[in-house]
């Protein structure tokens, strides 16, 4: 009786350790690996194992940055089990990374956590980075806009966002062809199975006292929306650029 009310409390209780095949990934690619649980000192009953594919964000409070993190999905394996004292019991599993996975650019931070559902117990977990690649469609956009149209990539960040929960906010500065014209060009990608949605921010360089009066005023700011279908993605990254160009050139 002693060592099951330790175990509810999480003392030696079980113990899960996850193993992942490989650590680098792109979105869409499969995940596989194994979890092991590790029996305490008494049987427990396990519910269930469930996988979440993690990120953290920043936001603003009380005019100072807190961390949050956030679940991108989550996977249950296995069935509902009883390990026993001190039992070993590996349990394979695969699922695909979901292709909103962000890279993890600069100090970009994704794993994969772990959880045993435990009846009144305190759920044992387990962490596991991953590096994530930009999925295939981001990596033109990106191609696009740096080694196409000159842009260099400054800083990148995932900020906390009321409407989708998160957002990787990419900023670059901007090279030869728009460096009279630009201070910065902000973008934010949202990927889908079918495409990419990119919203663009361009901030216009002060040109005059027209144009510093509008930077004032935040009105040296545009923001545009463009969506890139899969067909047009794979297809020759140039006029992806062009795309991007003229649009970037309006809003200029």
């Amino acid at each position: 009786m002693l060592k099951k009310w330790l175990a509810s409390v999480g003392i030696g209780s079980a113990k899960v350790d996850t193993q992942l095949d490989n650590t680098q990934l792109e979105p869409g690619q499969e995940v596989q690996g194994k979890v092991v649980i590790q029996g305490g000192n008494t049987e427990q009953q396990i519910d269930r194992i469930q996988l979440f594919v993690m990120t953290e964000v920043v936001r603003e409070k009380d005019d100072r940055k807190v961390y949050d993190n956030v679940v991108l999905d989550s996977f249950s394996i296995g069935q509902s089990f009883v390990i026993q004292e001190g039992e070993r019991k590996e349990i394979d599993f695969q699922f695909t990374l979901p292709v909103h996975t962000p890279p993890t650019f600069k100090k970009t931070k994704v794993w994969i956590q772990t959880g045993l559902d435990v009846p009144n117990a305190i759920d044992p977990n387990d962490r596991d980075f991953i590096q994530v690649k930009p999925h295939s469609y981001m990596n033109i956009l990106l191609d696009a806009l740096t080694n196409h149209l000159g842009f260099q990539l400054r800083k990148v960040e995932m900020e906390y966002s009321r409407r989708y929960r998160y957002v990787q906010e990419f900023e670059f500065l901007p090279g030869n062809e728009f460096r009279r014209d630009l201070d910065e060009l902000e973008a934010m990608f949202f990927m889908k199975e079918n495409g990419v949605d990119v919203l663009l921010q361009v901030d216009r360089r002060a040109k005059g006292i027209g144009s510093l009066f509008d930077e004032a005023l935040d009105m040296d700011e545009s923001f545009v929306r463009l969506t890139f279908p899969a067909n047009e993605l794979k297809s020759d990254t140039s006029s992806v650029a062009d795309t991007l160009r003229r649009t970037i050139q309006q809003h200029s």
